[in-house]
């Protein structure tokens, strides 16, 4: 018997753009075998089924369902394609597991902490062979001393806002008399921000996910941006950044770095598919944990297409391997 999925896209932030895209690359390579799917856009008008011949038909929030030629249809599962919120936070996978309807993402809990930078960060730390740089998080309306903050941290920082995986609203500073204007910048996307010491190494982006049964770590991407930092424009302007896939890592770097992204993907408690970010500093080679993605992009140039083709898989076999796990 076929199941029937909602592939869910679209979402209300600047983000939904990438997420129309995610879906188009996922409704493409989903098994139509073993799969009927419906994509339900989600946005700040509501959320509906769009056929290609016919007006927009709501979805009942009741139930998750939609009354199509007079048939209701029910979901059994939910592919979640929304990158921020509402798909990432925490929101819609507290809704469905209400609902009792399963995805395939992480759950409500782990997906809204690791949107806060600080707690996830709080959370991996004492994983062996894992390091985070020396941060400060501050709060909009909190009681916190940028004099304080300049002599605890060393030049450069990065400045980023606690929340959101876009990377927008982040900074680079390198004169201390800038830390002001670059808290300002990141306070308007966010009422928590983090304040980060630079860590100074090579840059790479990697994909985690559980299927039959195991946790397989994909081949590692290497990010060389022409940016002085893999900003928003970094990552969605074609030609800015240089990835290299897979990265070039030693047989030691390899076998410390998967040991590592299981154990963080274990900590965090991680379902599907997720990407992490970290740095090989340039003096030690010391594994720095950036942040987590737990709805990376799956657009035809985001990284995992990339590291599921590296790795030998065709896209339906993984989009398969991910659902049967996670919708079971």
């Amino acid at each position: 018997m076929k199941k029937t999925i909602a592939l869910l896209t679209g979402g209300t932030t600047g983000e939904w753009v990438v997420s129309v895209k995610s879906a188009a690359t996922i409704a493409q390579n989903i098994d139509a075998d073993l799969y009927d799917v419906y994509k339900i856009m989600l946005n700040d008008k509501g959320w509906f089924y769009e056929p290609a011949d016919s007006v927009k038909i709501d979805i009942d929030k009741n139930d998750f369902s939609l009354t199509l030629d007079g048939r209701k249809i029910k979901f059994d599962g939910v592919f979640i394609a929304i990158h921020g919120s509402p798909g990432e936070d925490g929101k819609l996978q507290g809704y469905f597991d209400m609902l009792g309807i399963p995805y395939t993402t992480c759950d409500a809990l782990t997906s809204s902490i690791t949107m806060n930078k600080g707690y996830t960060k709080a959370i991996v730390d004492g994983i062996e062979h894992l390091y985070t740089a020396k941060s400060v998080q501050i709060f909009k309306d909190g009681n916190y001393n940028l004099n304080q903050i300049k002599q605890d941290l060393k030049l450069p920082y990065f400045v980023k806002p606690n929340s959101g995986g876009s990377s927008i609203g982040m900074s680079k500073v390198k004169h201390a008399d800038d830390l002001e204007t670059a808290v300002e910048k990141a306070f308007k996307e966010d009422t928590q921000v983090l304040i980060e010491e630079f860590v100074s190494g090579r840059e790479f982006s990697i994909g985690v996910f559980s299927a039959k049964g195991f946790v397989t770590v994909l081949p590692t991407t290497e990010v060389i941006p022409a940016n002085e930092f893999f900003d928003f424009e970094a990552k969605y302007t074609p030609g800015a950044t240089q990835e290299i896939t897979p990265g070039n890592m030693s047989d030691e770097e390899y076998e410390r770095v998967h040991q590592v992204i299981k154990d963080i993907y274990k900590k965090l408690n991680c379902r599907g598919v997720v990407r992490i970010d970290y740095f090989l500093e340039h003096e030690t080679g010391n594994f720095y944990f950036i942040e987590i993605n737990t709805i990376p992009g799956q657009t035809a140039t985001s990284f995992i297409p990339q590291q599921v083709a590296a790795m030998g898989l065709t896209l339906k076999q993984f989009y398969s391997d991910l659902m049967k796990e996670t919708l079971a």
